[in-house]
């Protein structure tokens, strides 16, 4: 099955080949651009699959010296011992392949929309939903990528109601996409006076964000107000109506962004936000509609679960999903959470595997 797959793929490789080569595709630069994606991703693959089949024909001419009665026993021993390293080769270049033959997810490479909503716990909530803010931030920088604020909503006593940002950069979704659920905090908060641990949370919802080709808003379906920006307590902080609040009537969703001066950039960060929620609610649609084998827990989790805990008085985080803790919690809140986002992306490939697994010999 392993073998079939991989010659359907050279096949087209070598189809591609010959479509680049194509003066009539070199001029369209649309299809350039999607059959040139495509042999670059198949690339890798290809170099896999030239390695392995020498080894399974060195396999087949190493298994021929043993099966041959005239060879002597000098030599039938180092073919044993060959054959033996040939077979774990094989099955080295066996998962790696596996492994590139799991279907990416298209939206993998793209930005994303994020939004951090303080939960239960007050005042603490929001100082939390600012903290977690921060730790995106800072680990946005170590990526090299670009964060940009689209609405925020801050808190008298510091942090935020809410706070909504876009990350831009490379397969920015395909790194934070599980960050998706409840984030729990656990410590004494600075209100508190005889030092006992609260439990306060936020929300954490990452979306990828969509183009006009992924969503298409209908201008007649949207109720769009201007009014003035507005600071913690409500006061005024624009002397201009820059603030916009987008309704989208079908689907009663709003989306208002009040942080740039000019109005017309608020607008397009609010219809970029929107685009987003509406692409997110088609996507998490269509997965509902998958069967529960194709759907990965990681990956499409409910989104009011518990996904993670940060206790402060044990220095510890906990990601529940894949049983994962550190004892460094001070350095993961400065944006070191390659770990947990590394542990989450290898339990979604194990999972996308055991089901390619599981169709090959179905198959």
């Amino acid at each position: 099955m392993l073998l079939e797959r991989l010659q359907q793929l050279a096949d087209r490789y070598a189809e591609l080949n010959t479509l680049l080569s194509d003066p009539a595709v070199a001029k369209d630069q649309d299809k350039l651009k999607v059959y040139g994606k495509e042999y670059h991703e198949l690339t890798a693959i290809m170099a896999h699959f030239q390695s392995y089949q020498s080894t399974l024909e060195n396999i087949h001419s190493t298994q021929e010296a043993i099966d041959d009665p005239d060879t002597d026993a000098e030599l039938l021993e180092l073919a044993q011992e060959e054959l033996e390293l040939l077979q774990a080769e094989k099955d080295r270049m066996e998962q790696i392949l596996q492994k590139l033959l799991i279907p990416k997810d298209p939206e993998d490479s793209k930005d994303v929309i994020c939004e951090i909503r303080a939960g239960s716990g007050g005042d603490e909530a929001g100082i939390f939903a600012g903290e977690l803010y921060r730790m995106y931030s800072r680990f946005a920088e170590m990526h090299g990528w670009k964060t940009d604020v689209m609405n925020s909503n801050a808190t008298e006593k510091g942090g935020f109601k809410e706070i909504v940002f876009a990350v831009t950069g490379q397969d920015v979704f395909g790194t934070l996409k599980h960050e998706s659920g409840v984030h729990r905090v656990q410590r004494v908060p600075v209100t508190e006076t005889q030092g006992r641990v609260h439990t306060s949370a936020a929300s954490v919802i990452v979306m990828p964000e969509a183009e006009d080709v992924d969503i298409a808003i209908d201008p007649n379906e949207l109720k769009i107000d201007v009014y003035r920006s507005s600071g913690p307590g409500g006061q005024s902080v624009n002397t201009t109506d820059s603030a916009v609040r987008i309704t989208h009537n079908p689907t009663g969703l709003v989306v208002t962004c009040q942080d740039e001066k000019s109005q017309h950039k608020n607008k397009a960060k609010a219809l970029k936000v929107l685009r987003a929620r509406l692409f997110d609610i088609a996507k998490l649609e269509q997965q509902e509609k998958m069967s529960d084998a194709r759907r990965t827990q990681v990956r499409t989790g409910d989104r009011s679960e518990k996904i993670r805990t940060y206790n402060f008085p044990q220095g510890r985080v906990t990601d529940h999903r894949i049983g994962l803790t550190l004892y460094k919690l001070d350095r993961f809140m400065e944006g070191e959470i390659h770990e947990v986002v590394q542990g989450l992306s290898e339990a979604e490939l194990a999972e996308k595997m055991s089901i390619v697994v599981g169709e090959d010999a179905a198959g």
